[in-house]
C-alpha cells in the first residue's frame, strides 16, 4: 500500500476513534474497508490522495462487484470510502470530495428521493436573493426554508395563514390530512427568511391583487392570491436548476430530506412521526432505511456476529 495514503488512513482512524469516539468495532470496520481500498489504489499506481478521481472510486466499486461482493457489502465499503474522503476534504488534504457522486448499489427496495445536507444547503442558497426589493425571490427563499424546517406537505405549506405562525415561540400550526392539526417548530434560518419576506416581499405581492386580497395567506403569488401547489413545484424546480442538482425535484423531496436528516441526527422515529403528522409509525419507519452509513455503523457495533 502507498505510504502517503497509509498515513492519511491512520490519521482518519485516529479521528473517528478519539475525536468522534466511535466504538472499537466500528473503527476496525473502517480499517478493514480502507485497507482494501488503499491496497487497490496502490495496485493501480495511486500513492497520493490528490491523484484519486471519481473514476477510481467507481472502478474500485466495480472491482468489488466482480469479486462477488454483495450489494450490502459494497454499500458498506462505499460508506467507509465516503467518510474517508469527507475527512480528507475537511482536513484540506484534497481540494474536493471525488467520492461524492458515487452512489451505493441498489438493494432492491425503493426509498424516497432524498437530498443530502450539502444538496439541501445548495438548494436553499439558490433560492435566496440579494435584492431586498425582489418580492418573489424573498417569497421563494422563505417558502423553501419553511418547508425544509418543518417537513410539511405542499398542501400544508400553501395552506399556512399568517396567524398560524408564532414567531416568539418559533412554532407553526399545520393543518394535516383529515383536518388534523399539529404544532411544528422551526429554526432561526426559517424565521429570518419568513420575517424578511413579511417585511419586504409579501406587502408588494399583496398590493398586486385585483379585487379581494388573500389577507390571511402566508405565501402569495404574483396576483396577490394564495400560492398554488403547482407554483411550489415550479419554485423548487427553478432552485434545483440554479443549484445544479441534476435529478428531478418535487415538494416532497424536502419533506423526505427533513425526516431523513432528523433520523440521521439521532431523532427517534416516534418524534419524527409526530412532526410529519403520520397516522402510523410504520409510514415513518421507511426513513430509518435511508442512511446506510448510520445503519452499517450500528450493525457492526451491535450485532454479535458482525465482526
Amino acid at each position: 500500500m502507498a505510504h502517503a495514503l497509509q498515513m492519511m488512513e491512520s490519521r482518519f482512524l485516529t479521528y473517528v476513534d478519539v475525536e468522534r469516539g466511535l466504538a472499537h468495532a466500528t473503527v476496525e470496520a473502517y480499517r478493514r474497508d480502507l485497507d482494501r481500498y488503499i491496497e487497490w489504489l496502490g495496485d493501480h499506481g495511486i500513492d497520493d490522495a490528490r491523484q484519486i478521481t471519481t473514476l477510481h472510486v467507481e472502478a474500485f466499486m466495480q472491482a468489488l462487484a466482480l469479486a462477488g461482493q454483495s450489494g450490502t457489502s459494497r454499500a458498506r465499503h462505499l460508506a467507509s470510502v465516503h467518510m474517508f474522503h469527507r475527512f480528507l476534504l475537511g482536513e484540506r488534504m484534497v481540494p474536493d470530495d471525488v467520492s461524492q457522486q458515487v452512489r451505493a448499489p441498489k438493494t432492491g427496495s425503493k426509498l424516497p428521493d432524498v437530498l443530502d445536507v450539502d444538496e439541501v444547503t445548495a438548494l436553499l442558497q439558490a433560492a435566496q436573493t440579494a435584492d431586498p426589493q425582489d418580492a418573489v425571490g424573498l417569497r421563494d427563499s422563505a417558502l423553501l426554508e419553511f418547508m425544509y424546517a418543518t417537513g410539511c406537505r405542499v398542501s400544508e405549506a400553501v395552506g399556512v395563514n399568517l396567524d398560524d405562525v408564532d414567531f416568539d415561540e418559533c412554532v407553526v400550526r399545520l393543518m394535516g390530512k383529515g383536518g388534523k392539526q399539529r404544532l411544528v417548530p422551526f429554526g432561526d434560518y426559517a424565521r429570518r427568511a419568513l420575517e424578511e419576506y413579511l417585511r419586504h416581499g409579501r406587502p408588494a405581492l399583496a398590493a398586486r391583487a385585483k379585487g379581494e386580497q388573500e389577507m390571511r395567506a402566508m405565501f402569495l403569488n404574483l396576483r396577490g392570491r394564495r400560492l398554488s401547489r403547482q407554483s411550489v413545484w415550479e419554485v423548487i424546480r427553478r432552485a434545483g436548476e440554479r443549484a445544479h442538482i441534476d435529478r428531478p425535484l418535487h415538494p416532497h423531496t424536502l419533506r423526505h430530506s427533513f425526516a431523513t436528516h432528523l433520523i440521521q441526527g439521532g431523532a427517534d422515529v416516534r418524534t419524527v412521526q409526530e412532526l410529519l403528522g403520520h397516522a402510523s409509525v410504520k409510514t415513518t419507519q421507511i426513513y430509518t432505511h435511508i442512511s446506510p452509513d448510520k445503519l452499517i455503523e450500528t450493525y457492526i457495533t451491535a450485532h454479535p456476529r458482525a465482526k
